[in-house]
């Protein structure tokens, strides 16, 4: 905190904005970018490895797995991602307490299920009522972090079963007449073919997950929508040294900016991927590569 900041009644203009935009409550703003950037560098590999699981799941050869694979991406896309979101993460955390209560209070003598409220002993909360904000903060994290990696998966899972699907099958028959198994054909021929046409589908996915963090703030998770606001709705003198209106339209807009600018070079970094996906390919990229070649 500057210097001059010790007392706010007697600095204005800049100076009075310098202080205000750093106060331990903007530092805590600053800190939700950082969480949402968490937030989709974790997500973004684990939804695509439950994709990739999924997808493998729904072609298998094997009933049982392809039964398990198509079910997991039909209901989860199916289901409104809001209500997943609060159902799940309910049903994940009362999950966790249930077990821990049967494995950790055996005398326990009351009925967990007491009318609309769910009751387990001390020792089996998750995350334990003693323990220190920042395991509450992680916990509650982690939950989101599978939240969106299953929902988002289910999605990723879709856009994969319809890439392998696409790679032409006559390259396959030909891995196959060369004597490759059908793990090599799978490991060798059709995962590096088929990304070419995933990346499309993958890079639409990651615009949405991007615009979806806002959803954050519904699992408990202080983002930067909470953050606006929360410090955006007009103060008085009487809860803060830094009185003001409501601000919270600048605020969301530079929400707004932000998101702009994040999926603005993500467009960026996509359509170079796609550039590099796409030469000695048999597609319309990869044939336009080669002319001007």
């Amino acid at each position: 905190m500057f210097s001059y900041c010790a007392d706010p009644s007697q600095i204005e203009g800049l100076k009075w904005l310098s202080c205000y935009l750093t106060t331990g409550k903007h530092l805590n703003l600053y800190w939700s970018l950082l969480t949402v950037l968490a937030l989709l560098a974790i997500t973004a590999p684990t939804a695509l490895a439950f994709g990739f699981f999924g997808a493998s799941a729904a072609r298998s050869r094997i009933a049982p797995l392809r039964w398990i694979g198509k079910t997991y991406i039909a209901v989860v896309r199916g289901v409104p991602d809001i209500a997943f979101f609060l159902f799940f993460v309910i049903a994940l955390d009362q999950g966790i307490e249930f077990l821990r209560h049967k494995a950790l209070c055996s005398d326990w003598d009351q009925p967990i299920r007491q009318g609309n409220d769910f009751l387990v002993c001390q020792a089996a909360k998750m995350p334990l009522g003693s323990s220190p904000q920042w395991v509450h903060e992680i916990y509650g994290f982690s939950l989101a972090v599978l939240t969106f990696a299953i929902v988002f998966g289910a999605f990723a899972a879709n856009v994969l079963f319809g890439a392998m699907r696409a790679v032409p099958h006559a390259q396959l028959e030909t891995a196959e007449a060369y004597g490759m198994s059908p793990r090599q054909i799978f490991r060798r021929v059709l995962v590096p073919q088929m990304w070419v046409y995933a990346l499309p589908g993958l890079g639409n996915l990651w615009m949405v997950l991007i615009k979806a963090t806002p959803l954050l703030f519904l699992l408990g998770v202080e983002d930067i929508v909470y953050w606006a606001r929360e410090l955006g709705g007009s103060k008085t003198t009487r809860f803060t040294d830094y009185p003001h209106p409501d601000w919270r339209m600048w605020y969301f807009l530079g929400l707004l900016v932000f998101y702009l600018i994040f999926t603005r070079i993500s467009e960026i970094v996509i359509a170079r991927l796609m550039q590099r996906l796409t030469v000695g390919q048999a597609t319309t990229g990869g044939e336009a590569q080669r002319k001007m070649a």
